[in-house]
């Protein structure tokens, strides 16, 4: 929820408030210069650390926590120019196409899948981005 400063203004940090976050030890996304790193996001609602149970559901979840880390630190996901999907073993990842495809149209990121246990049985999908902070005009 805050981005903060480290000992670099050129380094910033955020963090969601997720719970995750605070026990494990980590951001939810960095940016350092002109790039945002986002750490992999899960489908938990984080103001409520509640989770679906549907996949699609979660993808959609893992987006829009995504696009708050990547708004907070001064991109978005139109600028996401790499994703990693982590997909739960057995678990349907084409159920997740068509947000996915909604999601990405016109911007076509590259991307990889694999397939992994996740810390928590609930979890089906964990997305990765890395985007680029916009040039921005010049103000006069």
């Amino acid at each position: 929820m805050n981005p903060t400063a480290g000992p670099s203004q050129a380094r910033r940090h955020y963090d969601s408030g997720s719970t995750f976050e605070r026990e494990i030890g980590y951001s939810r996304a960095v940016r350092d210069g002109e790039w945002v790193f986002v750490s992999g996001t899960t489908g938990f609602d984080y103001t409520s650390m509640s989770i679906a149970d549907d996949i699609a559901a979660q993808a959609h979840q893992c987006l829009l926590n995504i696009d708050e880390a990547l708004r907070a630190l001064g991109s978005e996901l139109a600028h996401v120019v790499r994703v990693i999907y982590v997909i739960a073993p057995g678990a349907d990842f084409s159920a997740t196409w068509p947000v996915l495809r909604e999601a990405w149209a016109g911007i076509l990121p590259a991307a990889m899948m694999i397939t992994a246990g996740m810390s928590d049985p609930r979890m089906l999908i964990e997305i990765q981005a890395t985007a680029r902070v916009p040039d921005r005009e010049p103000t006069v």
